[in-house]
């Protein structure tokens, strides 16, 4: 009989693992895909801690609900009914009770304690970042503002100025996808600010997002992260907070530049543009650059949703209204 049931166990086992083997080859997947759970490669620490923090979560909820069911196939194979007889009672098994309360309250305190470490990491500042940006949200764009490096007597960071006394900013439209460029390898801090309803910054590549409040100090919200992007490239990011009718094409780009070139992108910002006699947009900074696919003067990883007709709806309700 015990045979029996090992041969059954075994080839159970067999089938579990030709299952597993198939369902990881048929993902298209590659070895560390595989191994990472399908979570991306992200390009700040921050992210590299999240990633690892929710991996090792994931791996340790498979080794105990494995245990679990092990323990279930163990007492349904070996402990079923064999006879009418009524079995020996037992009222109390101390030990047994002390293990599966302790055990879980220890599997509870071990996740808390990494779950704590990594949200601190994530939120952790440092007192003077390399470069604070101004993320102003509204539907459905971005405003991206370069803030000045020390506040005024109120504590307030104003956006800088160009020498035309313009202030340096980047503003999307229905025909424009906002580009944010950033350093690599820097300390970035972002002040999170919505003119209208909550909308919420995201970028997959940082595995990282937060809402976006109107008024975030009377809301007793933290509106300031930092991160320190780890190479460069373009990164598409969103609005993941549902928003209104057009939230999903509410998209921008981040453009993380080697330092040297962000330097020379800044200082080509707050200067004027002899073409136009004006401060240099985004994409004239980038074209003045001249660095290859990493100064395309447009977004190259999303595109305007020009088809929607927004600009067009919204001066139909401004002339219509009373």
């Amino acid at each position: 009989m015990i045979s029996v049931v090992r041969s059954r166990a075994i080839r159970l086992l067999k089938v579990a693992g030709l299952v597993g083997m198939v369902a990881a080859l048929s993902t298209g997947c590659s070895v560390s895909q595989a191994f990472s759970l399908g979570w991306p490669q992200g390009i700040t620490a921050q992210a590299d801690r999240m990633r690892e923090f929710w991996v090792w979560s994931v791996v340790a909820a498979l080794v105990i609900g494995a245990i679990v069911a092990v323990l279930i196939m163990w007492t349904v194979t070996f402990h079923r009914k064999k006879s009418d007889k009524m079995p020996r009672q037992f009222q109390y098994n101390v030990p047994l009770e002390i293990i599966y309360t302790v055990i879980p309250f220890v599997i509870v305190c071990v996740l808390f304690y990494f779950t704590v470490t990594t949200q601190d990491f994530v939120d952790a500042k440092v007192n003077k970042p390399d470069l604070r940006v101004g993320v102003v949200a509204f539907q459905w764009n971005w405003d991206f503002q370069y803030l000045q490096n020390k506040p005024d007597m109120n504590g307030v960071y104003h956006v800088r100025l160009a020498q035309d006394g313009e202030p340096v900013v980047t503003v999307g439209s229905t025909t424009t996808i906002p580009l944010l460029v950033v350093p690599t390898n820097r300390v970035v801090e972002y002040h999170l600010r919505s003119r209208d309803v909550v909308h919420s910054f995201y970028i997959p590549d940082f595995l990282f997002k937060r809402d976006v409040f109107p008024d975030p100090e009377k809301n007793d919200t933290d509106n300031v992260f930092q991160t320190t992007i780890q190479r460069p490239g373009a990164f598409v990011g969103h609005c993941a907070e549902l928003c209104g009718t057009y939230h999903s094409m509410m998209n921008f780009e981040l453009r993380a530049l080697p330092p040297d070139l962000f330097d020379r992108y800044l200082a080509l910002r707050s200067a004027t543009n002899p073409q136009t006699n004006r401060a240099y947009t985004a994409g004239e900074a980038l074209t003045t650059l001249n660095c290859g696919p990493l100064c395309a003067p447009k977004a190259v990883t999303t595109f305007p949703y020009s088809g929607t007709g927004r600009t067009v709806r919204a001066a139909r309700q401004t002339q219509g209204s009373p």
